[in-house]
C-alpha cells in the first residue's frame, strides 16, 4: 500500500495541474482532467451562481456540495476553509462574515495558493488570506476560529483522525464545523481502492461512512448531523478500467455505494 507522503504528492500533482489549467476545461476532481478523455465525471460538483460573493474566476468545479449553506456563518466570524483551492467558498463565506469578519484558506498545493492570491487580488479583499500548509498539521494555534469548512478535501487526507483531531484543535470552544465530503457505504473492490489516480479523484480516499462518523466522534465533536446526502454514480466505462463484468454487475446490485454528504458538528465548551 502506498504511504502518506506518497499519497499527498499525487494529490499536489493533480491538483497542481488543475489549476495550471485555471478552469479552461472541466477539472472536477473526477473529470476527464483526471480519469482520461474518453470519461466525463463531474457529477460532484454543484452550482454556486446564486450564490452570493461567487466568483467564477474561482471556481473549478472541484467540490461535491455547498458547505456554506449550512456552516451557520455569522457576520464577524474568522472563518478557515481546509482545501481551499482557487477560493470559490472562501469568496462565498467572505459574504457572509462581511468586512467585520475573516476568511483563511489552507492548501497543500502552491499552484492553488497562487490562484486563490490572484483572485483574491482581484477582488480587492483585505479580509482573506491563503496559506500554505498541510490538513494533518495545520500551521496555526489552538482555539483561533469560529467555524472551519471544507468541501470534497477530507477524503484526500490520508489520516482522517489527524485531520478532525486538527479541526477540534484550531475551533474555539463553543465552534463548530461543516464539510462536504465523499463516503462510500460498504467496501469499494480493492482495485479501485488501490489506484492512485482513483484516489486522486475523490473515490478510493473516501472512508465508510459509519467510520467516518466515529472518526469524528472519537474526535471529541458533538451534535454530529448529517444535512444532506447524495448518491454518487461511477459511469460504467471508468469502472470497466478496473472490474470485470461479474464485478460490475456485483457493484451494482450490492450495498455498495458512493455518496457526497454535508455534515457538521461541535466542539463543546
Amino acid at each position: 500500500m502506498m504511504d502518506s507522503e506518497s499519497l499527498k504528492q499525487i494529490v499536489k500533482e493533480k491538483y497542481g495541474k488543475i489549476a495550471e489549467q485555471g478552469g479552461d476545461e472541466k477539472s472536477s476532481c473526477c473529470s476527464s482532467s483526471c480519469c482520461g478523455p474518453e470519461v466525463d465525471y463531474t457529477v460532484f460538483s454543484e452550482n454556486y451562481e446564486n450564490k452570493e460573493g461567487y466568483n467564477p474566476d474561482a471556481d473549478l468545479n472541484l467540490g461535491c456540495g455547498i458547505p456554506t449553506d449550512y456552516a451557520g456563518i455569522k457576520k464577524g466570524n474568522h472563518v478557515l476553509d481546509l482545501g481551499s483551492g482557487a477560493g470559490n467558498d472562501c469568496f462565498v463565506a467572505r459574504a457572509i462574515v462581511g468586512e467585520s469578519g475573516k476568511v483563511t484558506g489552507l492548501d497543500m498545493t502552491e499552484q492553488m495558493i497562487n490562484k486563490a492570491s490572484e483572485n483574491c487580488e482581484n477582488l480587492k479583499f483585505e479580509n482573506v488570506e491563503f496559506v500554505l500548509g498541510d490538513i494533518e498539521e495545520m500551521p496555526f494555534h489552538n482555539n483561533l476560529f469560529d467555524v472551519v469548512i471544507s468541501n470534497c478535501v477530507l477524503n484526500l487526507v490520508p489520516d482522517k483522525s489527524k485531520a478532525f483531531n486538527e479541526i477540534f484543535r484550531v475551533l474555539k470552544a463553543g465552534g463548530h464545523f461543516c464539510v462536504s465530503d465523499v463516503v462510500i457505504k460498504g467496501s469499494l473492490p480493492e482495485k479501485l481502492q488501490k489506484d492512485a489516480e482513483m484516489y486522486a479523484g475523490c473515490v478510493s480516499g473516501a472512508s465508510e461512512i459509519q467510520e467516518y462518523l466515529g472518526i469524528i466522534k472519537k474526535s471529541g465533536f458533538v451534535n454530529i448531523k448529517i444535512h444532506k446526502q447524495k448518491v454518487i454514480s461511477i459511469p460504467d466505462v471508468l469502472l470497466a478500467k478496473y472490474l470485470n463484468i461479474s464485478e460490475m454487475e456485483s457493484f451494482h446490485h450490492n450495498e455498495t455505494g458512493i455518496f457526497s454528504i454535508t455534515v457538521s458538528a461541535e466542539k463543546s465548551y
